[in-house]
């Protein structure tokens, strides 16, 4: 098992670095995580970040990308529900990257 270290505290991820418990995710999670990345956050990836915790509150699953430009598109518009568009955000795949930022698993489907 693994684990990510945010303001001092061990939380447990998978091997793949998806959080355990859904419940330790907080908005540093997603510094911590992007830092390892590479990636600086800005609002557009909170947007995304949020709509994704959002909609799993909803449905209780991680949408995969397809249904996650989808459903991004009918709320936010056709500028920002499309692959280019999050892919220029989350550079390592939308639904998988952005799912494990939001402290989601790894969306079904996704290899």
């Amino acid at each position: 098992m693994s684990s990510i270290e945010v303001n001092g505290k061990q939380l447990e991820t998978d091997e793949e670095g998806y959080l355990l418990n859904r419940d330790d995710w907080s908005e540093d999670i997603v510094d911590v995580m992007a830092a390892e990345d590479d990636c600086e956050i800005t609002e557009a990836h909170w947007e995304v970040i949020n709509f994704l915790r959002e909609y799993y509150d909803e449905y209780q699953i991680a949408p995969a990308v397809r249904v996650l430009t989808k459903a991004i598109g009918k709320k936010m518009g056709a500028d920002k529900g499309n692959s280019k568009y999050l892919y220029e955000l989350f550079p390592y795949g939308p639904a998988k990257q952005a799912c494990k930022y939001a402290g989601l698993p790894k969306p079904t489907g996704c290899v």
